[in-house]
């Protein structure tokens, strides 16, 4: 978007994402409730009010029509433009694109974004296959995932135990993250002992599900309250698949390019920084090995060179790139409309200086990434 004007992060705000199924002493909240939440912390932490929001866009995915406008309906009917974006597990970021597009291009200076989530128990039904493949059972999440680590395991030589790290190093984070789900670190023998779901993968490589809402206010330079370390939207892209592309690298006859370095790329160059800029990273790991060959492809690191680098504590939070300091979808959980809008929200906590025990010293510039069923891969730059 060159020449378009500066966007800032105004405020931010989370529901904790936890189950809120009035089950063992849980409240009972649902989606709107959350969304609603998230919504007020991030107006309070922005110093504005709900009357400074201009325009609105709402991710969510299991909600239902007219998601955005029962949570808002919560705050205030105001007559605003409220738009509903469902791009699964992207959705959030999503609506962070079209609202950094708004104030980017002048259309409005103060625009909210926000994703919340209660998801049904079990397996999630996913309608974004076609049903033939639906049928054949290709959208049941941890069987995809195990049919590319095994190939990913094939390809680089990363084994179990390398994958197991993953969930370690982010349960750690996450126990330093009052708004995680699982706050209890787990050991490697944890891990290697859960069992099986679908081979290679355990029920600990496994992101939990969860309930929860994210919230983000964006505005234009003059309209932003919090002037003390602002923070700058450098990049936020959205790209989809390719045409012959299959997980794992390209079609038999073509290699095609892969959404995620696809859109890792548009990212660097819109932004002007480039992986070796970047101080703390959040990455999409819904299951634990997509952590590694995601990392490889946003070029972190050489192909099959992630596993090394995780064993050696370069991607812990003391180490030399900290990724998922706040322990990730593996320990925060996994309210589709809200996930990715959470990662966005670390990022800007980070280089504020405002991530309390699990803060990156020093943190400045950092890139979070989602992917969501279609495929659609996000990711977002922030710099201070």
């Amino acid at each position: 978007m060159s020449g378009t004007r500066d966007v800032m992060v105004a405020g931010v705000g989370l529901a904790p994402f936890n189950l809120y199924d009035g089950q063992k002493g849980r409240p009972l909240k649902d989606y709107f409730d959350l969304g609603a939440e998230s919504i007020l912390k991030a107006l309070d932490d922005a110093d504005l009010g709900w009357g400074d929001i201009q325009a609105a866009f709402c991710g969510n995915v299991y909600g239902g029509t007219a998601s955005g406008h029962q949570a808002i309906e919560k705050i205030g009917q105001t007559g605003i433009p409220i738009v509903n974006v469902e791009n699964a597990c992207s959705s959030g970021s999503s609506a962070f694109r079209l609202a950094y597009q708004m104030v980017g291009a002048g259309i409005y200076d103060v625009v909210l974004a926000a994703g919340f989530e209660t998801l049904p128990k079990g397996l999630l039904k996913s309608t974004a296959w076609p049903e033939w493949q639906r049928i054949m059972g290709f959208n049941v999440q941890p069987a995809a995932y195990a049919m590319n680590t095994v190939r990913y395991m094939q390809e680089t030589g990363a084994t179990e135990e390398d994958i197991s790290r993953v969930t370690v190093k982010n349960r750690k984070n996450g126990a330093l993250n009052p708004n995680a789900r699982f706050r209890k670190p787990v050991t490697l023998e944890e891990v290697m002992a859960s069992r099986m779901i679908a081979q290679p993968l355990r029920l600990l490589h496994a992101c939990p599900l969860a309930d929860g809402g994210a919230a983000v206010i964006l505005c234009s330079r003059d309209r932003l309250k919090k002037t003390d370390k602002p923070v700058t939207v450098a990049a936020s892209i959205l790209t989809s698949g390719t045409y012959g592309h299959v997980y794992g690298g390209g079609s038999v006859k073509k290699k095609t390019p892969d959404t995620v370095q696809i859109s890792v790329e548009q990212a660097y160059e819109a932004s002007g920084y480039g992986p070796e800029d970047m101080d703390v990273v959040q990455a999409y790991d819904t299951m634990a090995s997509g952590e590694l060959w995601e990392l490889e492809k946003m070029g972190f690191c050489p192909k099959g060179e992630a596993p090394r680098l995780m064993r050696e504590g370069y991607f812990d939070l003391g180490g030399k790139l900290p990724v998922n300091t706040d322990g990730g979808l593996m320990s925060r959980g996994h309210p589709l409309g809200a996930t990715s809008l959470a990662q966005i929200i670390e990022i800007y906590r980070q280089i504020r200086d405002e991530a309390g025990q699990r803060q990156v010293p020093g943190a400045k510039i950092g890139l979070a990434h989602a992917m969501g069923a279609g495929p659609n891969s996000a990711v977002v730059i922030l710099k201070r």
